[in-house]
């Protein structure tokens, strides 16, 4: 796949200093993340961030220029973990069959969901996207819509190689995320702990979803597969 998570948009001149970040940029962020997660976007200023992370507010103003451009930079650093060390979004492996493409990536988000601040995270958006609406969008933006469109284009590939048939990729990749995150996401970012609870495991969750997926969406029987 060649779609990158929160890709640089067309005249964006800060893809440099990201690939340089300094360390006192990496404690600024570090630290905006404890403070927005726990106190939310007007819970937090520049004086804050800077006492938490050791350094001085000129500091902080200087390296990012404005709180709004700390949380966007945060939110950045958040999504980037998604990838893997070659910054693919999606692994779709030439001559993969679409039940391992499909469960490797559920599993990543299964991961993504477990291992990360990720449901914290979507609580903030939750609660801040009313009044700031920009929040929702740069979270979208900068994570999940580049998320689905790589798990789409792979789809893609899988229905050229004859592996799916599917007329609509992009409804199905998030009909995917939906089968996959409605169990492991979703009551836990509303704390739905009853339903947490008493839900399978992810392993089951996922294989269903895999199961699913492919009774809507795989080839028939007699269908030849297309060459890879």
């Amino acid at each position: 796949m060649s779609e990158q998570l929160g890709a640089d948009r067309p005249g964006d001149g800060r893809s440099e200093r990201r690939r340089r970040r300094t360390a006192s940029e990496e404690k600024i962020l570090a630290a905006a993340k404890e403070l927005f997660l726990a106190d939310r976007y007007d819970g937090v200023n520049l004086e804050r961030i800077a006492e938490r992370a050791g350094v001085s507010r000129q500091t902080v103003y200087n390296r990012f220029g404005s709180k709004e451009a700390v949380f966007r930079e945060m939110v950045r650093r958040h999504w980037s973990t998604f990838a893997g060390p070659d910054r693919r979004l999606v692994e779709c492996p030439v001559g993969a069959s679409a039940e391992d493409v499909l469960r490797d990536f559920a599993r990543s988000l299964q991961r993504f969901a477990a291992e990360t601040d990720q449901i914290r995270f979507a609580r903030l958006v939750v609660s801040e996207s009313g009044r700031l609406p920009w929040i929702a969008d740069e979270f979208y933006q900068l994570g999940k819509g580049p998320i689905a469109a790589a798990f789409a284009d792979c789809l893609d590939e899988l229905v050229r190689a004859g592996r799916l048939r599917c007329p609509d990729t992009h409804l199905a990749a998030r009909q995917f995320m939906g089968l996959v995150q409605e169990f492991l996401v979703w009551p836990r970012v509303m704390a739905f702990e009853e339903e947490i609870a008493g839900q399978p495991s992810a392993e089951v969750v996922i294989e269903e979803a895999v199961r699913t997926f492919l009774a809507r969406y795989a080839p028939a029987p007699d269908t030849p597969a297309r060459p890879a």
